[in-house]
């Protein structure tokens, strides 16, 4: 199956296509339903993210995340060749000459990756290709992480002779471990898309003809259930990784839902045998 560069029109099941956003030619979303697609979107350059392009991703994904219809969102770069090979290195010279600067472009770099990982909706990485450096980090914010075999994953910044700033070295190990952040920064590593899914940075490897049918089964599954429930689970796995001990009020968090419309909807057709009817209220 072959994708259009930007998803202008794309129908689901529903044959219902809805475009809610195309801030420019960097980043693009688009609207199914309760589905979104966000797309990276600069190709020639294997979808490299420019300064400008972190800002709009951030823009971009606050924007969803206020949206309450919304029910899952869908990453990806344009195209096939990438998912996003990092950031645009052609602005270095200018953009991030000396520490100062790099300070303020990695403001916008963590603003980026930090309004993904924060989304209240659930995120699916699509991955094809080249997952590497600022890309990788954007896939490893997102909740889920699916792969076509021709994804390729690592931060080779070693060759820039630069280290990995503190937020984004945070985000990445909490999804595959110090062992692994270490071998890929210190090795310069690589890895391929089965090595990825074995060492657990994706849940999971498809044909790349496979991949687009595979992420939107998955959005579907997801847009399927309980909203408020989502959103909960996200918030609460989050915060279990921070040892700080949970409070009561905390505690008692993880039960509020009971009192929800949905719950009680989803314990009546689990009890009807019918399809639950959910409303995120």
């Amino acid at each position: 199956m072959s994708w259009p560069r930007i998803f202008s029109t794309w129908h689901t099941s529903s044959g219902v296509s809805d475009q809610t956003n195309n801030m420019s030619d960097l980043i693009t979303s688009v609207r199914d339903g309760v589905i979104a697609t966000v797309t990276i979107d600069n190709p020639s350059k294997r979808n490299a993210l420019t300064r400008a392009a972190w800002g709009q991703l951030a823009e971009t994904m606050q924007a969803l995340s206020a949206e309450e219809e919304l029910r899952c969102i869908v990453l990806r770069g344009a195209g096939v060749e990438a998912f996003a090979a990092g950031a645009d290195i052609s602005e270095f010279p200018h953009e991030r000459a000396d520490a100062r600067q790099a300070r303020r472009y990695h403001e916008q770099v963590t603003h980026g990756i930090y309004a993904v990982r924060d989304c209240r909706h659930p995120t699916i990485a699509m991955i094809h290709g080249a997952c590497t450096g600022g890309g990788m980090e954007i896939a490893c914010a997102c909740d889920l992480r699916i792969s076509g075999e021709s994804g390729r994953f690592g931060v080779p910044i070693k060759r820039l002779g630069h280290a990995l700033a503190y937020p984004e070295m945070q985000l990445v190990q909490q999804v595959v471990g110090r062992a692994l952040v270490l071998e890929i920064l210190l090795e310069g590593r690589i890895l391929d898309a089965r090595e990825a899914e074995r060492r657990g940075l994706v849940n999971r490897v498809v044909l790349d003809d496979q991949l687009a049918q595979e992420v939107y089964a998955t959005a579907r599954r997801i847009a399927q259930g309980a909203p408020l429930a989502a959103r909960a689970n996200k918030k609460f796995a989050r915060r279990l990784l921070d040892p700080t001990p949970l409070t009561q009020q905390e505690i008692d968090e993880g039960y509020a839902l009971c009192d929800s419309e949905d719950y009680k909807e989803g314990v009546r057709a689990f009890l009807a045998k019918e399809k639950p009817v959910f409303k995120g209220r």
